[in-house]
């Protein structure tokens, strides 16, 4: 049984992400209700685990990280990379690389 945070993290990420795949949306969802993201809004925890996710699997940063790269650089340079996996699961925000992830 669901509790009322794990509904509604599904229902923010099926309306953040909504062609993202199964397999995606199984970690994101799982990650997005850990521990140190409980305190946060669930529509922000989604957003915050989506966007590590999509970083972390389907974009160069952790070639980055292991080339020397500082981890704000990294993320700087990846910021498209991320946007086409957002726009690809038709997600109704993209990572904006001048704003803090929140």
């Amino acid at each position: 049984m669901a509790t009322g945070r794990q509904r509604a993290i599904a229902k923010a990420l099926t309306a953040l992400l909504p062609l993202a795949p199964y397999a995606d949306t199984e970690k994101i969802r799982t990650e997005a209700g850990a521990r140190h993201l409980k305190t946060m809004p669930p529509a922000i925890a989604v957003w915050l685990a989506a966007i590590a996710h999509i970083r972390h699997e389907h974009t160069d940063y952790e070639k980055l990280l292991a080339e020397g790269y500082d981890r704000d650089s990294a993320r700087f340079f990846v910021v498209d990379q991320t946007n086409e996996v957002l726009t690809r699961w038709r997600a109704t925000r993209l990572l904006d690389p001048d704003e803090d992830e929140e």
